[in-house]
């Protein structure tokens, strides 16, 4: 899975993340101009082992200039980050399904289970407003209900190759 990130300042923003991701995913940063308007349509979703992993998670992002984000999360178990370059993402609290240290790439959906079963990869979860998908390693692709408008920028895509 390659997760592309537009950006003002690709190596800053590169060195961010290469504190976070691991390397479950491939993290590519290109440069653009376009400012940030909107909350992405794509955002990663980072593990945590325990509650004071997942407190150490979000120090560590907010002392390397990480911010607080309301995106309308009401009172969740999980803390909601923009990266330096307004980029939202989330650090979970412990959850079992998500072993390695990026959780999920999560993306907006008008219909989350055609957007799962558009992949070709089997569904392997979905409920009320969700659909998900996992590869034999990596990271969950999750598709949740969104009823904003489509985005004018996608400053954040996604590539996953088809199944084999």
């Amino acid at each position: 899975m390659e997760i592309t990130f537009e950006s003002a300042d690709p190596p800053a923003l590169a060195a961010f993340w290469s504190e976070f991701a691991g390397d479950e995913i491939e993290l590519t940063f290109v440069w653009s101009d376009a400012p940030k308007i909107e909350k992405n349509r794509i955002h990663i979703d980072l593990a945590s082992t325990s509650p004071e992993h997942q407190a150490d998670i979000v120090a560590r992002a907010l002392k390397l200039g990480a911010e607080h984000a309301d995106v309308g999360q009401a009172d969740v178990p999980w803390v909601v980050l923009r990266d330096p370059q307004g980029n939202e993402f989330c650090v979970l609290e412990p959850r079992p399904e998500y072993p390695g240290v990026i959780a999920a790439v999560v993306v907006d959906s008008r219909d989350p289970l055609a957007s799962a079963e558009a992949t070709g990869h089997p569904v392997a979860r979905s409920g009320d407003g969700f659909a998900s998908v996992r590869p034999e390693a990596g990271p969950w692709l999750e598709f949740v209900r969104t009823d904003d408008p489509e985005p004018i920028t996608n400053r954040v895509r996604v590539r996953w190759a088809d199944p084999a």
